[in-house]
């Protein structure tokens, strides 16, 4: 004769209760906060770099094409002998703006739109025998890169 075996049941739990459920998801919904806002941020401002790098290489590309011209309209080729306003027997300088765009002085108060969105002007000033070029870019976005640098008379 089969034994009746006795089944005894336990009450085993098992999965998670309401209220721990809960406990999680208020949890991880504090925890999302700051990283749905970091990453918020990070989306808004994501083009800045491209706009930033679009804006220092059009300075950068247009002040090198300046400092690689004459110091003056009176300098020669080479750059000797260099004019001078003080020097006895020497070629006097220029520094004025003419329209050949063959020296320093004739990109002073130049402007031009390199890209849509984007201004970009130049400044020379003589000061001793020295021209400081500078070059401003403003890009779509308001900001101003300015890029600047020293021709000597040599």
């Amino acid at each position: 004769m089969p034994s009746l075996i006795n089944h005894t049941f336990q009450n085993k739990q098992s999965g998670v209760s309401l209220i721990e459920l809960v406990a999680f998801i208020v949890i991880v919904s504090i925890a999302m906060i700051p990283l749905v806002s970091a990453y918020r941020q990070s989306v808004i401002h994501n083009a800045d770099p491209l706009i930033r790098i679009r804006g220092l290489e059009a300075a950068q590309s247009l002040l090198d094409e300046i400092l690689s011209l004459k110091y003056d309209e009176l300098t020669p080729v080479g750059g000797v002998p260099a004019c001078s306003s003080a020097q006895a027997g020497s070629v006097t300088c220029n520094n004025s703006k003419d329209t050949n765009m063959n020296d320093v002085d004739d990109y002073q108060g130049w402007t031009d739109t390199p890209y849509t969105g984007y201004n970009r002007t130049v400044t020379v000033t003589t000061n001793s025998n020295i021209k400081l070029v500078q070059v401003r870019v403003t890009t779509p976005a308001g900001e101003t890169i300015l890029l600047a640098s020293e021709r000597a008379n040599f």
